[in-house]
């Protein structure tokens, strides 16, 4: 399926108002040799073609790559700018902590100034994207359900998820919308959240068995988990959606996904100590990474190109001082990066670390490897348990040794450098400086010195760039993001030797983000195993750390934990303005970040803009539409 999205159709609709003409779709060419309607659902070959169209408006922009032949309108916008995950990235990130961009371009400083009006061209563009995915899904729908083919019954179970998985959007972007399931002339009303909501649910409960089982179909298409994982999502979001509490529904779909064939990716392929950084290199749908990933759009830089997708997540982020062909591209375009919030969530402060292992000993290092070198004072351990003591530690090149009350009558080294400690004995050697995770067992008379490892998700450039931005004009300003590159887990470039189009896929739905959902959901009430939700959460963090370094305990598993994990394991997949919704923190002062409400120390803005306006054009075609609030 990888290649697959290139597969053409002839089936074409009007997205806008959610309505098509449906005599149009009917109609034959005068041309006889011409391929049409009639031939796309012939037979099931031929309906997968369709089938893959579907797919394919979700990664691409048209009928003919990068741009020449647009879906939308190009006096609209812009093809590139046009594309789904390209604007799911300047509505759901661009709008939050996550990210500024520095382009002049009409309707963008708007969206992280958090003033945009009705006819911005960004969030009218994703309308018209999304309308357009409904009408190609119940246009592929109605024409397949001609077939009596088991195979295009399944076909056809896809095209209802994506729809579902279309309305999902909607219903998180603009909140009420028309309903609109059949091909038909007539202008369709609108709906309400609550609606759309129900409707979305009964068709995932509806598809779940007649998808692909779990694991059967092949990359890059959906089976029964991606319904399992959208349900988790969409009840993970019904409190904020709807006013009605769903976790207990989204712990149980979570709990499916879970225990599904899909696994967190743990193959560290380019060996750098973590496995995270696989899930965003331009082989990830080979190098074990597409084990995780549920639901993804895929790119390979040759015959599905576009200059959204992974394409404008690699270029965009690259400026400054950074060589562009260290990422598998032949250049930057200076936009994007993110602000100190971000960073700062990867941030370790070692006396937060030590001040949660337990309470001061008077058991300490000493030695020329310590801040105070062999005069003292000693680094004081802290005790974790009876006769257990550990410390996070920066430590020079050099030796030490451990030692009680600062008194050289009870020290203790490791003669034969096995691990074990002797009274007074050796020095142990400390190689390099940095920062180490120290423990000291007096009941085995045992230590350990290992690196600790930091958090390896937070992918940043900082050379050349200011933490602090005053100017988002200005790439220098904010901190570059690296999590997205072009070369493979070997360090080559993508299929693309120009290093124009990137060949990363891009995860919309991924195990990682089910574990969150559980452990969220079960915080907020919804039952579940409260062991589980730490397990998962842990899983993630020593895949993040590369070992252990990084757990947390039971008390610290809270809902703000979780947000900040959320941030710190999905920022820049298209998820952060949502969660920032469901915490109530979106438009409000208890959370600020730079220029939010375009104010260089960020402000509150109305809780209108939880939800961006029904583009204008919409209501003067329809005016069975009504304009959300505020706008």
């Amino acid at each position: 399926m990888k290649n697959y999205i290139k597969s053409f159709i002839l089936v074409s609709v009007l997205a806008i108002g959610f309505t098509s003409c449906h005599d149009d779709l009917n109609q034959s060419p005068l041309d006889p040799d011409l391929f049409t309607e009639q031939d796309v659902f012939s037979n099931a070959v031929e309906a997968k073609s369709a089938l893959a169209k579907l797919y394919s408006s979700l990664a691409l922009t048209g009928q003919q790559g990068p741009a020449g032949n647009p879906d939308l309108d190009p006096n609209d916008i812009d093809e590139g700018f046009s594309q789904y995950s390209r604007m799911l990235f300047n509505l759901n990130e661009l709008t939050t902590d996550h990210a500024v961009i520095g382009w002049g371009d009409a309707g963008l400083p708007d969206l992280h100034g958090m003033y945009w009006s009705s006819s911005n061209d960004f969030s009218e563009a994703m309308y018209y994207r999304l309308a357009q995915e409904v009408s190609f899904c119940n246009s592929f729908i109605e024409n397949a359900s001609q077939l009596e083919d088991d195979e295009v019954q399944g076909f056809i179970a896809e095209a209802r998820f994506l729809r579902a998985f279309t309305y999902y959007n909607l219903i998180d972007f603009f909140g009420n919308v028309p309903l609109q399931t059949v091909v038909s002339t007539e202008l369709p009303l609108q709906s309400t959240r609550e609606e759309l909501f129900s409707f979305v649910e009964a068709e995932l409960l509806e598809i779940e068995e007649l998808l692909i089982s779990d694991g059967a179909n092949e990359y890059g298409r959906v089976d029964q988990v991606a319904a399992w994982a959208l349900l988790s999502k969409l009840y993970l979001n019904a409190e904020s959606w709807t006013g009605q509490n769903r976790y207990s529904d989204c712990i149980t779909y979570s709990d499916k996904v879970i225990n599904s064939t899909y696994s967190l990716n743990t193959n560290d392929a380019n060996g750098n100590g973590s496995a995270y950084d696989e899930l965003f290199l331009a082989d990830n749908d080979v190098n074990g990474a597409q084990n995780e990933f549920i639901f993804a759009l895929n790119f390979d830089g040759l015959q599905s190109t576009t200059y959204g997708g992974t394409t404008f997540l690699v270029h965009g982020s690259i400026g400054g001082s950074m060589i562009a062909s260290e990422y598998g591209v032949n250049g930057g375009w200076a936009g994007m990066r993110t602000t100190k919030n971000l960073v700062n969530k990867f941030a370790n402060d070692i006396d937060d670390l030590n001040a949660a292992l337990g309470s001061l000993s008077d058991w300490g290092l000493v030695g020329d490897a310590t801040v105070n070198a062999w005069d003292g004072p000693d680094m004081e351990m802290y005790q974790t348990a009876p006769n257990q003591y550990a410390l996070y530690a920066d430590l020079n090149a050099g030796e030490l040794k451990f030692r009680f009350n600062e008194d050289w009558g009870q020290n203790y080294g490791d003669t034969d450098a096995d691990g074990t400690l002797e009274p007074g004995g050796a020095n142990i050697a400390i190689a390099a400086a940095g920062t180490y995770f120290v423990t000291l067992d007096l009941d085995g008379l045992t230590y350990s010195i290992t690196p600790f490892s930091s958090d390896k998700r937070g992918m940043f450039y900082t050379d050349g760039q200011n933490l602090e931005i005053s100017d988002i004009g200005s790439f220098e300003d904010g901190y570059a993001v690296t999590k997205f590159k072009n070369i493979d887990s070997s360090g080559s470039q993508g299929n693309d030797s120009s290093g124009e189009f990137a060949s990363t896929d891009l995860p919309l739905i991924r195990v990682a983000e089910i574990y969150l959902n559980y452990a969220e959901a079960s915080l907020r009430g919804g039952g579940g195993d409260s062991n589980l939700a730490l397990t998962l959460v842990n899983n993630l963090r020593e895949r993040a750390y590369g070992n252990m370094s990084g757990n947390i305990s039971s008390g610290e598993l809270t809902l703000d934990f979780i947000l900040d994990e959320r941030s710190r394991e999905l920022y820049w997949e298209g998820q952060r303005r949502t969660d920032l919704i469901r915490y109530g923190l979106f438009t409000t002062d208890t959370y600020l970040w730079p220029f939010k409400g375009n104010d260089e120390f960020g402000t509150s803005v109305p809780s209108y803009r939880r939800l961006f306006p029904l583009p204008s054009s919409t209501l003067t075609t329809n005016p069975n539409l009504s304009q959300n609030e505020g706008y």
